[in-house]
């Protein structure tokens, strides 16, 4: 005695549904996804290729109403920017928050610059440069 098989005789009524909209699936998301590497190569290139000035705060000092930052920043040869200093209490409020301008020739600056607070400051961080 022989059991009955319930499968279809194979290539005898085509490809059944499950197996299109398998494939289907794979194209919408192989698509999806070259379109998302796509979007982040875009983006990736726009963030690093044309930021024109970058810089790393290097040491801080800190007096009662000032604090004073060593910064490096780096640009291209004819560009100008500014680089956004902040610096906080104990508490975590902000005391004092300055932009810095550099321009000039030079691709490489190392300067000292002085922010003011409004209270002791326990802290000086680097939000970030941009260029004009």
């Amino acid at each position: 005695m022989s059991t009955a098989s319930t499968r279809t005789p194979e290539g005898r009524y085509g490809r059944s549904s499950d197996e299109r909209t398998d494939r289907t699936l794979k194209l919408v998301g192989a698509a999806l996804g070259a379109v998302l590497l796509g979007v982040i190569g875009f983006f990736g290139y726009h963030y690093v290729g044309q930021n024109e000035i970058s810089g790393e705060l290097i040491a801080f000092s800190i007096a009662d109403d000032a604090v004073k930052v060593h910064l490096e920043v780096r640009k291209d040869a004819g560009s100008s920017g500014y680089c956004t200093v902040r610096s906080q209490a104990e508490s975590g409020a902000e005391v004092g928050r300055a932009d810095f301008r550099f321009s000039g020739p030079d691709t490489r600056i190392d300067k000292v610059v002085t922010l003011r607070t409004t209270a002791k400051a326990t802290s000086a961080e680097l939000l970030g440069c941009h260029a004009d």
